[in-house]
């Protein structure tokens, strides 16, 4: 039996062990098996999966996108770029582990947000700092697309979230929530942000998939906005992380992305 998983914590409000069994049984996969494996720290990551030969990939996700990096051995370009990842590849060869890792949330979220705003390149304001922000922006560069991050802790490159104003507002007609607030079970929190200033030419994306329809993407819809869940993202990474566990060579999985 090759098993697959995803690692994080905590994992209460992740669809992937779900979705990969439901995935395993539509196209008959039978010796494939998917489980979530909650761990709050990545300390002797690399020892417990010696012990563990039958796992051949991992998802992983918050809070370990971007310190799991230094657990690899190899790293595919763009991730390392991005600094963050959400994939890996386990080889195991005479008894020596291999680790690949990818980020498959730009495959994801550049398909995903190309649906949102077609040929239009409206800047952006990219909310938080994460893992998942840093993939977001190495799409918005790829596609073109001028954008700014807001925090709670700015830096001369970074706008503070006191900092956003009317012009602000309308310069930046793309914002994009990659923060968990507003995540399930904790639905009732939102982002403090002056929604008022939306209006029918701003879109607005958040990578959160549970609830459907977050405070944050509530409120934007009845400014007018164009809104977008992240559950396609979600998807169609998930897709091209099995992609990745199938594929015999690394070299090449990622190359019509960077070239």
């Amino acid at each position: 039996m090759r098993e697959y998983g995803l690692i994080g914590y905590p994992l209460g409000h992740s669809f992937s062990r779900q979705y990969f069994t439901e995935k395993f049984e539509k196209a008959g996969i039978t010796d494939c098996n998917y489980e979530l494996f909650p761990l709050e720290t990545l300390d002797g990551l690399r020892s417990w999966l010696l012990l563990k030969p039958e796992i051949f990939g991992l998802n992983i996700t918050i809070p370990h996108k971007k310190n799991v990096l230094a657990q690899l051995d190899w790293i595919d370009p763009a991730a390392a770029h991005i600094g963050a990842v959400n994939t890996i590849r386990i080889k195991h060869v005479i008894g020596e582990m291999w680790l690949e890792g990818f980020n498959t949330d730009v495959i994801g979220f550049e398909t995903s947000l190309r649906k949102l705003i077609g040929k239009n390149k409206p800047a952006a304001l990219v909310f938080g700092t994460g893992g998942s922000s840093k993939a977001i922006c190495w799409v918005l560069d790829k596609l073109g697309i001028a954008w700014k991050q807001v925090s709670r802790r700015p830096t001369p490159e970074q706008l503070a979230y006191a900092a956003l104003s009317p012009e602000i507002a309308t310069g930046f007609k793309l914002w994009i929530n990659t923060t968990p607030i507003g995540m399930a079970p904790e639905t009732e929190h939102c982002l403090r942000l002056p929604f008022d200033w939306l209006g029918s030419q701003h879109y607005c994306f958040d990578l959160i998939y549970n609830p459907n329809e977050t405070l944050f993407l509530q409120k934007a819809r009845l400014a007018g906005a164009k809104t977008q869940n992240g559950l396609e993202m979600l998807q169609l990474q998930a897709d091209a992380a099995w992609d990745i566990w199938q594929a015999a060579d690394s070299s090449n999985i990622f190359m019509d992305m960077e070239g």
